[in-house]
């Protein structure tokens, strides 16, 4: 796969500064993440069960980092039951050579090694109800226990979530944190995933957005979706889009569409926006999403967006009378 170049370090440290960092952040307004027990439907909107993370750790982090989860278990208000609570769901934390940069652990289905590097932490959770609504910290972990990639911006270690048994939907967040029991951001630090996996607000009038980052080699995106529900539409905006839509999936169904990029919109990220039925919104909607290029590579979605959040870059064109 493609690496970036030296200059997206540059742009996260520019950018970071301005954000804290939840997984999901405030700006992307997604209520939760979402990962499935291991033997439920598919059609309840989790096409694997599982979900990976890259967290990015600057090279200038010189004190340990902590990975936090908040409502780990799965039990009570927040999380989706299917019958009585059975869900157990293991969150992994890996670092060290090949973490990243082996080839499965950058797919969109958990096969072959995605599991690679060295295994830092791990822990079941299951329908404990002191974690409920409670947050579960992950660490300390030097920063450089990662996988060095300086082209992502420092240490990338590799975040696992998946669904080991069990038919519930597990609802939950992440932040990447300098403090064991706070939610302190590491400035510079960033977090990315190839394939979203999150639950939509019951409210239609909040709109979700995620930022898939487009370099300089990208000619056209395949946008791929799974189990919508038909819950109104998913549109683009980007510094040279204003909305264009791409398919929408029913329940149970995969579908993909082609958008051509253009110049201006390269190196830069673009504005995934979800947008609800306005009349008849679907409840606990929960959707799969990820991006392809024209080479069938998979574009990353950082929650801290490269470039910063696009705005349409709308110029009037005034032809004089002659």
């Amino acid at each position: 796969m493609r690496t970036f170049t030296i200059l997206i370090f540059s742009l996260i440290a520019a950018i970071s500064a301005s954000f804290a960092q939840p997984v999901p952040t405030v700006e992307m307004n997604i209520p939760y993440l979402v990962t499935f027990g291991g033997q439920s439907d598919k059609s309840w909107g989790d096409d694997d069960f599982c979900q990976i993370f890259f967290f990015v750790v600057p090279t200038t982090q010189l004190n340990p980092v902590f990975i936090r989860v908040y409502d780990p278990e799965c039990s009570g208000d927040i999380d989706e039951p299917k019958g009585e609570y059975n869900t157990k769901t293991r969150y992994s934390v890996y670092g060290g050579k090949e973490s990243f940069s082996n080839v499965d652990a950058r797919l969109t289905d958990p096969k072959g090694n995605y599991k690679s590097g060295n295994l830092l932490a791990s822990k079941v959770f299951y329908n404990e109800t002191k974690y409920d609504k409670q947050w579960y910290t992950f660490g300390p972990f030097n920063p450089t226990e990662g996988e060095l990639k300086p082209e992502y911006g420092g240490y990338l270690f590799k975040f696992i979530i998946e669904g080991s048994s069990g038919d519930d939907g597990n609802l939950y967040k992440l932040f990447l944190s300098t403090k064991q029991d706070a939610n302190i951001p590491v400035e510079g630090g960033n977090a990315f995933t190839y394939e979203y996996t999150f639950r939509m607000w019951d409210d239609p009038s909040k709109v979700s957005h995620i930022y898939p980052y487009v370099d300089d080699k990208v000619i056209s995106v395949k946008i791929s979706n799974f189990d919508w529900d038909n819950d109104g539409m998913i549109r683009i905006v980007s510094v040279a889009k204003n909305g264009e839509k791409s398919l929408i999936s029913k329940d149970n169904e995969w579908v993909s569409k082609d958008h051509k990029i253009v110049e201006s919109e390269k190196n830069t990220s673009l504005d995934i926006q979800f947008i609800k039925n306005k009349s008849a919104p679907a409840k606990n909607n929960n959707v799969v999403i990820y991006v392809r290029n024209q080479y069938d590579e998979l574009l990353p979605f950082y929650v801290i967006p490269i470039g910063g959040i696009p705005k349409y870059n709308y110029k009037i064109n005034v032809t004089p009378k002659k």
